[in-house]
């Protein structure tokens, strides 16, 4: 059995892949989907690396067993990283994708799709953009057909650049929201950046407030505690839930009635509240199921 296409993820929460005691854990705080890390969460040395390898392959095939219907990524080392090659060997076809960091071009892209299909395997990539030329060609490497979600990394973008991160992230607001727009134009969604602050529940929140107004979909997380945070911001609400569908009944009755505008609640509607409208509930379909 294998987990239903993720589609909007609202959390997508990261591990160590030499730490199996916690993956195991991974699916408790019920994200949307979860991530074993050979990269970032690895020493960057060949032995730290062969260490993790057998580590990850093995918990992550324990992972899909025990939590089959979890979409379970594999984050490799970037393409043209030393660790990239021996980093295929772990994938699986059972995983719901593979996360590729920092991608810089479409070839870049090409390159993985070519690595992967040298081992008989289609995943689909979730692309991480984290670097000036990641974000400046977004819309290029988003579009490729392999490429079915994003992200935004704003501690590599920044040194890349030599800036300096600041708590209230003006130094990546142009690449964020380059990176928001491109995955909109490739029709791919883009998960936002992690916030580094662990025991920060208003920081996160406000970080995770910015994501959404750039049209994010949801929230990398690097500890359990905020994939809750992620849904409440990301997520649907009942009472939004409620006026969606109430402003798209009235909608259709002003529609059969002959108008196109229309008053609802003081307030005028037309074409783009309902999409937005629309958008809300397609982003909540057990809410919208109810």
């Amino acid at each position: 059995m294998t987990a239903a296409p993720m589609r909007r993820p609202r959390s997508v929460l990261f591990a160590p892949g030499n730490r199996a005691d916690l993956i195991a854990k991974l699916p408790r705080r019920r994200p949307d989907a979860v991530v074993v890390d050979l990269e970032d969460a690895i020493p960057g040395n060949a032995e730290a690396k062969a260490q993790a390898r057998p580590i990850a392959r093995d918990a992550v095939r324990a992972l899909i067993a025990e939590a089959p219907h979890l979409a379970v990524f594999l984050r490799v080392n970037a393409p043209h990283s030393p660790y990239f090659a021996e980093d295929l060997a772990v994938l699986t076809p059972e995983l719901a994708g593979v996360v590729v960091p920092k991608l810089e071009s479409a070839a870049d892209v090409q390159i993985v799709t070519g690595a992967l299909q040298a081992r008989g395997l289609s995943l689909p990539i979730l692309a991480g953009l984290e670097t000036g030329a990641g974000v400046w060609n977004a819309l290029e490497i988003l579009k490729e057909p392999a490429v079915a979600w994003a992200y935004f990394g704003a501690e590599d973008y920044t040194t890349d650049l030599g800036g300096r991160r600041t708590v209230g992230n003006q130094e990546v607001l142009f690449a964020r929201s380059r990176v928001a727009l491109a995955a909109r134009l490739a029709g791919v969604p883009a998960l936002d950046i992690v916030v580094t602050a662990l025991n920060d529940e208003p920081g996160f929140r406000a970080d995770a407030e910015q994501g959404r107004a750039l049209g994010y979909s949801g929230k990398l997380c690097i500890h359990p505690a905020q994939v809750e945070l992620a849904h409440d911001v990301f997520g649907a609400t009942p009472a939004e839930v409620a006026r969606a569908r109430a402003v798209l009944a009235a909608a259709h009755a002003a529609a059969q009635a002959g108008h196109g505008a229309f008053s609802f609640e003081g307030q005028m509607v037309d074409e783009p509240m309902l999409g937005a409208a629309r958008a809300l509930l397609a982003q909540a379909p057990e809410a919208a199921d109810e």
